[in-house]
């Protein structure tokens, strides 16, 4: 299951990542080891948790692999939305992280329910 880097929800990730940085790049210097790290921590559990249970041997360690990157979606989701609470994005900014990160729950579970069947 060496794949990962074929899989469009990985290389979808990986590109939130990049998207992840450059917005915390703006937020307060006084933030960095704060909301900061913690977001960036998020975003790239994402795609590295998908690579590595593509390198597992067992599709049930691969299934698993995709649940702790969904739980870091949801996580993510969850800081952008504190984000734009204390004013470090704006509406729009969420609203378009958001989708995206929807978008990659999505393709999470629809590839975990591919693998149970």
């Amino acid at each position: 299951m060496n794949y990962f880097k074929e899989l469009k929800v990985w290389q979808k990730a990986m590109e939130e990542v990049t998207q992840i940085y450059q917005i915390t790049n703006s937020f307060p210097r006084e933030e960095q080891f704060g909301i900061t790290s913690q977001i960036r921590r998020c975003a790239i559990s994402i795609p590295s948790n998908i690579a590595e249970g593509c390198g597992r041997k067992s599709t049930k360690d691969f299934n698993n692999f995709l649940g702790i990157a969904l739980g870091s979606c949801f996580e993510i989701e969850t800081q952008l939305l504190i984000s734009k609470n204390i004013g470090f994005i704006n509406e729009q900014q969420f609203i378009s992280f958001e989708s995206e990160i929807q978008h990659i729950q999505n393709m999470i579970i629809k590839l975990q329910n591919s693998l149970d069947n």
